[in-house]
C-alpha cells in the first residue's frame, strides 16, 4: 500500500518537474548589460532592433565580435568558429541589413540541443 502511495505522489511530481523545465527552456532570453557600458552607445537602438529569421538578436552586449580568421563564406553560406568548433550558420540566422559596425558578430546560444546561432552579421573581411 505504501508503494502505491509513493507512485501516486511521484508521477505528478515528475510531470510538474518536466513542465517546469520545459517552461524555463522556452522563456525568452533578455539582453544583458550588467555594467551599463553599452547604455550610451550611439548604436544601442540599432543593436536592440536587430533581428534575424530566428527572432531578436538582443544587443551588442549579447553578441560576440568574430575575427576574420574565425568565419568564412562559401557558396552563399556562412560558418563561424566558436570556442574552437566550426558551426554552420543557418540561413535564417543571417542578418541582411547593412552592418553599421563593420565587424563580424555572432549571437550564439547554448542549450540542451548544443550550440546554435540565433543571429549572424557578416563583416567587411578587410
Amino acid at each position: 500500500m505504501l508503494r502505491r502511495t509513493r507512485r501516486r505522489i511521484r508521477m505528478p511530481l515528475s510531470i510538474a518537474l518536466v513542465a517546469l523545465l520545459a517552461a524555463a527552456a522556452a522563456y525568452p532570453a533578455h539582453a544583458r548589460d550588467p555594467d551599463g557600458r553599452y547604455a550610451n552607445s550611439p548604436l544601442k537602438q540599432w543593436f536592440d532592433s536587430l533581428k534575424s529569421g530566428k527572432g531578436p538578436c538582443c544587443s551588442d552586449a549579447d553578441g560576440t565580435a568574430v575575427s576574420d580568421v574565425d568565419w568564412e563564406s562559401s557558396n552563399g553560406h556562412y560558418r563561424v568558429r566558436i570556442e574552437g568548433e566550426w558551426v554552420e550558420v543557418p540561413d535564417d540566422a543571417v542578418i541582411t541589413e547593412p552592418n553599421r559596425v563593420g565587424r563580424t558578430m555572432v549571437w550564439p546560444i547554448r542549450g540542451y540541443g548544443g550550440l546554435t546561432i540565433r543571429c549572424f552579421m557578416p563583416g567587411s573581411m578587410t
